[in-house]
């Protein structure tokens, strides 16, 4: 199909052109920017909700203070190993000992503290 002036339109096979009005584009743009600023106005009305929602928080004299012996140090030191059987048979965990759950001894030489 050939325009007036030249230009070859898109048409579809009743012979419509397939381009929209400019109106029918003005106001499905405007409808999408209404429908984009609902969407963030529910997102902060429900964000805002959610916040009041959870507790307040704490106050200064509520938050967490150092020892009077001041801040605590790492403390390094050598264990013990628990040895692990080595007759060749393989363990499951319920046979291993503790999992880390139970003290090991500080070893007899003792590295740097």
């Amino acid at each position: 199909m050939t325009t007036q002036n030249g230009i070859h339109a898109l048409a579809a096979p009743g012979g419509a052109p397939l381009a929209a009005s400019p109106s029918t584009s003005a106001f499905l743009a405007f409808g999408l920017g209404l429908l984009i600023v609902a969407a963030l106005t529910w997102a902060v009305w429900l964000g805002i909700r959610v916040r009041r929602r959870e507790p307040d928080r704490p106050r200064p004299e509520e938050q967490p203070r150092l020892p009077d012996e001041g801040p605590v140090r790492e403390v390094q030191e050598r264990r013990e190993p628990d040895e692990v059987p080595r007759d060749g048979g393989r363990l499951t965990p319920h046979q291993l000992k503790g999992g880390g759950t139970i003290g090991s001894r500080p070893s007899d030489d003792q590295g740097p503290t």
